[in-house]
């Protein structure tokens, strides 16, 4: 990043951060994604690579410029519980629940090692959304 990118930056705040802090229901979609990351103790390379992809093509964020976003959902992720984040979901349209489950099942699966742990979220998540990932 350049001097005048950091001062601007700086000036301005982080657009990454500003775009996660005034969408609530972006702020729990990357809290739930963080959550299947650590459902198994490990955040493997490859389950932060998916979340990264995902960042970038479903909500535009640059990978590469996260940091800020990192510090504010680690701040926030003090104040929202999982149930929470889950639960401002439950309004969202169709779709929207569909992706947010599609991008936790993608980020399960990356590792190629899916741990009974990140089933149980992935579970907990789909009932509170409306969907019934039991039965296929």
């Amino acid at each position: 990043m350049s001097v005048l990118e950091t001062i601007k930056e700086r000036l301005t705040g982080d657009p990454a951060v500003k775009l996660v802090s005034n969408d609530p229901a972006l702020t729990a979609e990357l809290l739930l994604l963080f959550r299947v990351m650590l459902a198994d103790g490990l955040i493997k390379e490859e389950e932060v690579a998916m979340f990264k992809r995902i960042c970038s093509d479903a909500f535009g964020l640059d990978p590469d410029h996260m940091d800020g976003v990192y510090q504010y959902l680690q701040d926030f992720a003090y104040e929202m519980t999982a149930k929470q984040a889950t639960d401002l979901f439950r309004d969202q349209p169709l779709e929207r629940r569909k992706l947010l489950l599609d991008h936790m099942i993608a980020i399960a699966e990356a590792d190629a090692d899916l741990d009974v742990n990140e089933v149980r979220v992935l579970h907990r998540t789909s009932d509170i959304l409306g969907f019934d990932l039991k039965s296929g």
